[in-house]
């Protein structure tokens, strides 16, 4: 991924000197474990780990270069990697990787990338949670317009609105805790998976200390439906960014003006106009989980290798690991402070509530008057002519609000007076179970 849309932490996971460190430590408690089976000597094991440690904790710019020049004559990196190990280890290098794949250490070391990166990932979002009940709760009574279609709907508050994104990403926060469990797992089996030349307490030993479950069948290969799932996982959570940044994105439109990103001193919003305050970091998250959504096809893609094993998978997941995740690590951060940062106008919020003249209230109205006698067909049509003679004439001088429209009809001044009315339009009755989706969604 390039460094714009990157943060160090997530970076450091997929860098190919944490890859090959992760590669030795797979390597060497596997010869830990065989050296308690009796199966290599232990001296050959404690060789491994006391030479080979501080060789792959050196491991830089120039070793990741050598490591990769062997390859170039190999033509196989879990070779050209042994090889370099060797040079520091020494005769008792001969005893790594016995009975082991390359698949061993490539898929149980791609398993601790994604578990890690998943951590990072599950922090994000939690920070993310955080921002948005905080603001949830600030604005939980803040009047504003609901829309569909974008057309005015039915009042609702912006607490209610961020308190939908947060359960949103609640759920997303579960998803991505089971997406780490699935792909949390180690597969040392050995050619196709039948522990021919490699005993199953070996694959149990490394998969304890690396924190990892074991595969119950790995056909040299972990199945590919559990990375699916893993970036499946992460494509919904792309799309829970994209969704807060479309309606930020909204809300932050001239003509609507509701809340906006926070603008710095200092920034320019173009090179061109100088009143410009444009949403750059709602649309910037937009194409980012655009990105992210698009991982997820090849991952799925992935799931049909011919038979034991081929490595079609290969070369798509040593670009979509890394880019995934670095992506919406970036996108999880940069969506947490703009929500953290946020400029909300409850003024301009309640301006453009009733800036069509009261119409919002029609169901209200409606339901009033079926209750007080009219049939619903009758009561909806007397509504929605009051409505559209509000709508009509908005701003012009003969304009009438709703109400008076509604009190000049006569079928509506036949069953209900001014007083009644109003009671039906009391904008208390569009928030009088605020605190039950509050309490559902945030507990009490």
């Amino acid at each position: 991924m390039v460094p714009r849309y990157s943060r160090p932490a997530m970076v450091a996971i997929w860098s190919p000197e944490e890859r090959f460190r992760i590669w030795f430590e797979i390597e060497a408690l596997a010869a830990e474990a065989m050296a308690g089976l009796g199966t290599i000597p232990a001296a050959a094991a404690q060789d491994i780990r006391h030479k080979g440690a501080p060789r792959a904790a050196s491991i830089d710019a120039a070793a990741v270069e050598a490591i990769d020049a062997i390859e170039r004559m190999t033509r196989h990196d879990v070779i050209a990697f042994l090889t370099w190990m060797g040079e520091g280890i020494g005769e008792n290098a001969r005893f790594m990787h016995q009975g082991m794949t390359s698949s061993d250490v490539l898929d149980t070391a791609f398993a601790v990338q994604l578990t890690r990166a998943a951590d990072l990932l599950i922090e994000g979002v939690e920070a993310l949670l955080a921002a948005l009940r905080a603001r949830a709760l600030e604005h939980k009574y803040t009047p504003t317009i609901g829309r569909s279609h974008a057309i005015h709907a039915e009042p609702t508050t912006f607490g209610l609105k961020l308190a939908g994104h947060y359960a949103e990403f609640a759920r997303n926060l579960t998803r991505l805790r089971a997406a780490r469990a699935e792909i949390a797992t180690c597969a040392i089996s050995g050619p196709v998976g039948t522990f021919a030349s490699v005993d199953p307490r070996v694959e149990s030993f490394v998969a304890e200390k690396l924190g990892l479950a074991v595969e119950p069948v790995s056909t040299q290969v972990i199945p590919r439906d559990r990375h699916a799932a893993f970036f499946a996982a992460l494509a919904v959570v792309a799309g829970g960014i994209e969704r807060l940044a479309t309606e930020v994105r909204h809300l932050q439109r001239s003509e609507v003006r509701e809340a906006e990103e926070f603008f710095h001193a200092g920034q320019k919003g173009s090179s061109a106009m100088p009143h410009k305050r444009n949403p750059v970091l709602s649309e910037n998250l937009t194409g980012l989980a655009r990105l992210v959504r698009g991982y997820a096809m090849p991952a799925l893609e992935n799931i049909t290798l011919w038979h034991e094993r081929d490595i079609s998978h290969s070369s798509v997941e040593r670009v979509i690991g890394p880019d995934a995740t670095i992506t919406l690590d970036f996108a999880l951060a940069r969506l947490t402070g703009m929500m953290e940062k946020l400029t909300v106008y409850p003024e301009r919020m309640e301006e453009n509530l009733e800036s069509l003249g009261g119409v919002a209230h029609s169901q209200k109205v409606l339901l009033a008057l079926t209750q007080a006698g009219m049939s619903r067909e009758g009561a909806y049509a007397a509504v929605q002519a009051a409505a559209m003679a509000t709508w009509t004439k908005l701003g012009q001088p003969d304009a009438k609000r709703f109400r008076d429209n509604l009190l000049g009809s006569a079928e509506v001044a036949a069953v209900m007076d001014g007083v009644a009315l109003d009671a039906a339009m009391n904008p208390a009755r569009d928030f009088s179970h605020v605190d039950t989706i509050f309490a559902r969604v945030f507990g009490a």
